[in-house]
């Protein structure tokens, strides 16, 4: 394992890499960027698609920032609906860090999952293949057999994984991935039976495909979580391009939604439309651009989720069942071109949409993301982080009463996409990034503490 030092202590870095680029295209701006490095955001078009991803990806270029969020230049003349809305006050963490890169030379790690103590579930988007990693000694298992085939196209492939809740008896695993069907690619969800010996997904099957399909490769969205019922959250994005996109306000489409099915596909029972004969049973709530990020908050129990602006207004939303978020009608950010989107409103509320918790002004491009569930770092619980693909830094977010009211930008100098982001049973924190780096954060142990010094005096 490789730990990293900064300024010759084992903490994190507050210098922030300013992004002026758009995180549109999710695997583009957010994949493609993130993943297609030539666009300018993740959404743009395909080519721009690696703009979004790519927007993400040429965040590490621009110029550099003193790392406060309030301080830098914004992209758009929007005011926000509240004054918490945006551009939250620097924090910075006390307790003394260690950062480490458990595993390195993977391909983009789009999802992960623990399954047992410090060993992950990881999946590798372009490859389709499927991994264990041991976060203690940092081996790599062989691709596990059995995993779906996948169109890896831009920001297609095998995306995310997560376990059923009673793996340890059914030892049922839960992916996420592109799919070829007629007409175009879907996002589809399917389920196979982790082996005893973990070497093979047995009998697995698709339980769910985000119809209609598209002839495209962007924004698939494709976050699951497991709710306490034991039932999926599936997100999903709008497909990047226009005219497609305007479907996310549609309520007999899938796409750019918010999807509550159980372990079987089906739509789950209680969900706000399933009375409704012209809308999907399956959706629970609607107006997205492209979720890569979802996770419940420890105490409320309310989901949250992250989601990919065009150039700027990424936005951080509390979910409601039956709401609209209201893309592509209205947004705080721009299209890549410049222009407004829409006629250039960004209030959401007064045009009868939800408003975002926070959004970000210039992109934060962000992707997978985690409460701090635990207490090894006392002062981390209940914030959330954020994985950051174009300015290329960890995001931690500390809310009260569901305002955000500070902003961390953690690993800012390693220059990588962190793609998700996990908290072990342990405390610790981990992040994958697209160039196929685990990272590990802990807080320092007082034997590492002392050695720090050291050598920060010797260095002197």
């Amino acid at each position: 394992m490789k730990k990293l030092k900064r300024n010759g202590l084992l903490a994190l870095s507050l210098s922030t890499v300013m992004v002026v680029a758009a995180c549109g295209n999710d695997d583009t701006s957010d994949e493609e960027s993130t993943d297609d490095s030539n666009a300018g955001t993740e959404e743009n078009t395909e080519s721009d698609a690696g703009a979004e991803e790519n927007a993400d990806e040429g965040a590490d270029e621009s110029a550099e920032d003193d790392g406060s969020a309030e301080d830098e230049p914004k992209v758009t003349e929007f005011e926000p609906a509240f004054p918490e809305q945006t551009r939250a006050p620097e924090v910075e963490t006390e307790t003394e860090l260690n950062e480490e890169v458990v595993v390195e030379d993977l391909g983009v790690s789009w999802g992960m999952e623990e399954f047992d103590t410090n060993r992950l579930l990881v999946t590798q988007r372009d490859s389709a293949e499927l991994l264990i990693i041991d976060l203690e000694d940092g081996s790599v298992s062989d691709p596990i057999e059995g995993t779906p085939e996948v169109n890896n196209e831009a920001q297609g492939g095998l995306l995310d994984v997560t376990i059923a809740p009673d793996f340890d008896e059914s030892r049922l695993v839960f992916m996420t991935f592109a799919q070829d069907i007629e007409g175009g690619t879907v996002t589809a969800v399917g389920k196979g039976v982790l082996s005893e010996d973990e070497a093979s997904l047995e009998d697995f099957e698709v339980i769910f495909q985000a119809e209609p399909a598209y002839d495209g490769s962007l924004h698939y969205g494709g976050r699951i979580i497991f709710d306490d019922e034991d039932n999926l959250f599936l997100t999903t994005g709008e497909r990047s391009d226009d005219p497609i996109r305007e479907r996310a306000q549609d309520l007999d489409a899938y796409l750019g939604k918010v999807i509550h099915i159980t372990q079987d596909g089906e739509a789950v029972d209680t969900n706000p439309f399933v009375e409704d004969e012209d809308a999907l049973d399956g959706i629970y709530s609607y107006g997205h651009r492209n979720i890569q990020g979802v996770d419940f908050h420890p105490e409320t129990e309310d989901l949250w989720i992250v989601e990919f602006g065009p150039e700027a207004g990424d936005e951080l939303n509390i979910i409601e069942p039956g709401e609209n978020y209201g893309w592509p009608i209205v947004s705080y950010g721009l299209e890549y071109s410049g222009e407004f989107v829409n006629e250039g409103i960004s209030e959401h509320e007064e045009q009868g949409f939800v408003e975002p918790v926070y959004y970000w002004d210039p992109t934060s491009a962000p992707s997978g993301m985690s409460f701090y569930d635990n207490d090894a770092i006392s002062e981390w619980e209940n914030d959330l982080f954020i994985g950051g693909l174009a300015p290329n830094y960890i995001v931690r977010v500390v809310i009260e009463d569901d305002l955000i009211v500070g902003e961390e930008r953690l690993l800012t100098e390693e220059g990588e996409r962190f793609r998700d982001i996990l908290v072990t049973e342990d405390g610790a924190l981990i992040a994958t990034t697209d160039d196929g780096k685990i990272y590990q954060i802990t807080a320092a142990d007082e034997g590492d503490a002392v050695e720090d010094t050291e050598e920060d005096d010797d260095a002197e």
